[in-house]
């Protein structure tokens, strides 16, 4: 165990937890919402520090980004946990594990250095912090990112935005990019099924663009949750009034965990939602999780294809350094040289 950070001594041995904004007070013996972070005797440990239960080298394009470093691999870690209860989470075998259940090894001992390593070894040009939620291992996130930073590695988080003002202004000298998930536009719906609610994510994406964090926004579409026209336009104005270059993922819901009930996203609801999203003023709408559809990026300018893609595989790329080979007009992201 390590010590945690962002977290606050009050009297009898009770702490606050800053991390998250669930902003849990603890008492002595308990673990916070996360089932991760550990009151003992009035000291706040993480279990997770090291304890990786996934790692692996993807595409980029697998987080999703697609204006980040596009077609280079980015190396994946994972720890147990999460701050969300999600009922139709695609990754709840380890999303849902706990520490506080009994899961005292939570996977394999894997240093920061080691990560970067491996990181190396694969020519991965990032480390991504996802499959879980990467706020609950944060302080393990964050000596790594430092480490990649200074080795000339890139570091992204893909998160459901629920962390602290205080932490990410902590990580944001080191964080490059975040894909966020925005699963609802009513805090009613995070309430009732990922324990949660919506302000703390809604302010999460407006500070880290404001922080030039490069941000991408992935809504997965669940039918009868949030699939309704009113709500995708919702999501759709809120990213176009902060930044119209904002790319939104509409991925295909399946079935899983406790939404087994659930159909999957008909094809008819994702073209909807992608013109939804084109018609509110995003200038990078893509469709994910379907199979055959193109997810091309486009120049707002010409409309020509600047980057094509088969599956997670960039085939075609026709930008110089951050431009349009075409008309020169500028694509917004953080391209490799």
């Amino acid at each position: 165990m390590k010590e945690a950070l962002l977290y606050k001594k009050l009297a009898d041995k009770i702490v606050i937890c800053n991390l998250c904004a669930h902003y849990c007070k603890i008492n002595q013996g308990k673990f916070g919402f996360c089932k991760v972070r550990e009151n003992i005797e009035g000291i706040l440990y993480t279990h997770a520090y090291g304890k990786v239960i996934a790692s692996q080298a993807d595409p980029i394009e697998k987080k999703p980004l697609y204006h980040f470093l596009p077609g280079s691999s980015s190396f994946s870690i994972a720890t147990i946990g999460c701050n969300f209860r999600c009922a139709f989470c695609q990754n709840w075998e380890i999303s849902q594990k706990s520490f506080q259940d009994g899961n005292i090894l939570g996977g394999g001992e894997f240093t920061p250095e080691e990560i970067i390593k491996e990181a190396e070894v694969n020519q991965c040009l990032s480390i991504s912090y996802t499959y879980t939620e990467p706020t609950i291992f944060f302080e393990y996130a964050l000596d790594t990112a430092k480490l990649a930073k200074a080795r000339g590695l890139r570091n992204v988080f893909v998160t459901n935005g629920y962390m602290s003002k205080e932490c990410l202004e902590l990580i944001h000298p080191y964080l490059d990019a975040a894909n966020v998930d925005l699963k609802f536009f009513k805090d009613s719906s995070y309430k009732k099924i990922c324990s949660s609610s919506l302000q703390p994510v809604l302010d999460s994406i407006k500070l880290m663009h404001k922080l030039g964090i490069w941000v991408e926004v992935t809504t997965l579409v669940v039918p009868g949750e949030n699939d309704s026209p009113k709500e995708l336009e919702d999501i759709a104005c809120f990213l176009a009034n902060l930044d119209r270059n904002i790319p939104w993922h509409l991925s295909r819901f399946h079935p899983d965990y406790k939404f087994t009930e659930h159909e999957v996203t008909p094809e008819v609801t994702l073209k909807q939602a992608e013109e939804i999203g084109r018609k509110s003023g995003l200038n990078y709408v893509y469709v994910g999780n379907v199979f055959g559809w193109p997810d091309n990026s486009h120049c707002p300018g010409c409309k020509k294809v600047v980057i094509r893609r088969e599956g997670f595989n960039v085939v075609e790329y026709a930008l110089k350094k951050n431009k349009c080979s075409y008309c020169d007009s500028v694509i917004p992201g953080i391209f490799a040289k």
